[in-house]
């Protein structure tokens, strides 16, 4: 089965969309000077493009013929409640990693004055 042309332009637009944020994340942490820098610009951008790759499927699937088609929005539910708490994860273990070997820690945020 052959998709309308309009919709394989847009889905190829939405996935080089979604190449170009990953890549400008790849940049991102390339050019940031430590882990705790380099943890936000891969998580931002990965939930970007993890959500400009599902609208993408859900228009290929939806075009194909039996009207909307809305599974692939699982998939993103998972990922958007997965990612951040990953980099929670992985943020609290590099402060343990630091504490053990005795570094020095980054400041405490400030609370309300």
């Amino acid at each position: 089965m052959t998709l309308p042309p309009w919709s394989e332009i847009a889905v190829g637009l939405l996935l080089l969309a979604s190449g170009v944020v990953v890549l400008l994340a790849a940049l991102g942490l390339r050019r940031l000077p430590d882990f705790f820098s380099r943890m936000h610009a891969p998580a931002l951008a990965s939930t970007l493009g993890a959500w400009i790759v599902t609208l993408a499927s859900i228009l290929h699937f939806s075009t194909r013929g039996h009207g909307l088609s809305l599974h692939v929005w699982l998939i993103i539910i998972v990922l958007s409640i997965t990612a951040p708490v990953t980099t929670i994860v992985l943020a609290r273990a590099a402060l343990f990693r630091r504490r053990q070997a005795g570094d020095a820690l980054p400041p405490p945020l400030r609370g309300p004055r």
